[in-house]
């Protein structure tokens, strides 16, 4: 199989002013897309989060793809899930979000969905790929595109997310929501706003260069010390493009995506609405494949990145998938991953349940799960590499049934993520820690 030389798991990214985060590689990415995607002219809409290299991005997008002939419709900051609504709901042929999700302000990058809101097939950016080495297309003046910016979309959007949950009533709900200073900052605290709720943001007033800077889903402390001095109900965590969520209950623990999946996937059972498996991938936490089966519910496994949990549920005929990064699916609501939709959903079972966000997670057992990190100057073959693969396997031997190993290499940064997981802690933070140990040596 070919591998993609630019495409990660979730679409181009690096680092603002590096190949292949430059102004003029997206001009030409803009240009190989138009030509396998809008070969005939169509309508692309652009979204972004607030870096402050989203314009540069953002002008070099509009400028590649009006010269191909394509109609540009500029959404301006908005969630990655919302350029997936608008793309659908306004007929486009082709949606792109500029964001690095949940990576520093410095990087960047370049996603995109096709004109059902889905993201694009690896054949289809392997045929991208293809041809960003061939002359940039300008159209003839006649055919050249044009370019307007679409006002309303942030409404648009958060009037969908609203209606996911018909009339859910927050009212006499504290909420502390942190939108990362990201893409959800105006619309996540309108929509809770609008259903009621006691709405505390934080992480709400971008800068360019403050996204993800010691805030969201991914450095959600100041968000658990919040909950607690202002007696929350809870809190919700969303990353800098507004796909993944994670939320902390009255008391400030922190409840991951597992458990946010567990629970809307048990909140679908008890309703009769849940169809097909859970879909989670390899590093979702054996405690939640086990307290699924005691419920009768399949879980199965996908690679890493949410368009393999998404393909997963595709080929099983699940609605319910996620991983413990927050990337949660709910496919009989929407056709992303999307942190506002997945948090209504929770809060439509708190306050159905009439339970607390502490209680519901609490009937899920987290099992001890050490994640390292080891980085690398560039890219390994795991499976090639002997030293590794028998550290691996004697470690799994170790184990038994008692706890698993799972070694990959990350899509969207330099590192390889060393995960072992089982019932004892002790046990587990050595394995980890003794297989991290090969790999930087295999790295060296």
């Amino acid at each position: 199989m070919v591998k993609r030389k630019f495409f990660g798991t979730d679409g181009v990214r690096g680092r603002v002013g590096d190949s292949p985060m430059t102004a003029d590689f997206t001009l030409r990415l803009a240009g190989a897309a138009a030509r396998v995607l809008v070969p005939e002219g169509g309508t692309v809409v652009i979204g972004k989060d607030t870096r402050v290299s989203g314009y540069m991005f953002e002008a070099a997008l509009e400028a590649g793809f009006t010269a191909a002939g394509v109609e540009v419709l500029m959404l301006g900051p908005l969630p990655t899930p919302g350029v997936a609504y608008i793309a659908r709901t306004f007929a486009a042929d082709l949606g792109v979000m500029i964001s690095a999700s949940h990576n520093p302000y410095f990087d960047n990058g370049i996603k995109f969905f096709d004109g059902a809101g889905e993201k694009l097939s690896d054949e289809v950016e392997m045929r991208i790929e293809g041809l960003l080495q061939a002359p940039s297309i300008t159209r003839d003046s006649a055919e050249l595109g044009f370019a307007r910016r679409i006002d309303s979309a942030r409404e648009r959007y958060g009037e969908f997310c609203a209606g996911t949950v018909g009339s859910l009533d927050l009212s006499g709900m504290k909420i502390v929501l942190d939108c990362s200073n990201g893409a959800a900052f105006k619309v996540g605290p309108r929509v809770l706003a609008a259903m009621g709720a006691e709405v505390i943001p934080i992480g709400c007033s971008p800068n360019g260069k403050n996204i993800n800077d010691g805030c969201g889903s991914t450095q959600p402390q100041l968000l658990q010390q919040m909950v607690v001095a202002v007696g929350a109900d809870l809190g919700i965590a969303l990353d800098g493009d507004g796909d993944r969520v994670l939320m902390v209950d009255h008391q400030g623990n922190i409840v991951d995506g597992d458990q946010l999946i567990y629970i809307v996937a048990m909140g679908r059972q008890r309703k009769g609405e849940l169809v097909g498996p859970v879909v989670g991938t390899v590093m979702s936490n054996l405690g939640l494949e086990r307290k699924l089966g005691e419920h009768g519910v399949d879980f199965v496994r996908a690679q890493v990145g949410d368009r393999y949990v998404m393909s997963a549920l595709r080929e099983q005929g699940g609605i319910i998938g996620g991983e413990s990064s927050g990337h949660i699916i709910c496919l009989d609501k929407a056709t992303t991953g999307d942190g506002i939709v997945s948090s209504l959903q929770l809060l439509q079972i708190v306050a159905e349940s009439g339970k607390t966000l502490a209680e519901l997670a609490a009937d899920m057992p987290i099992y001890p799960q050490v994640l390292v990190n080891v980085r690398v100057a560039q890219r390994m073959n795991l499976e090639e590499d002997s030293r590794i693969q028998g550290a691996k396997a004697e470690i799994e031997r170790r184990l038994g049934e008692r706890g698993r190993v799972v070694l990959r290499a990350s899509g969207t940064e330099p590192v390889i993520r060393v995960m072992v997981e089982g019932a004892d802690k002790q046990e587990v933070r050595a394995a980890a820690a003794e297989l991290a140990d090969v790999v930087k040596q295999a790295a060296a």
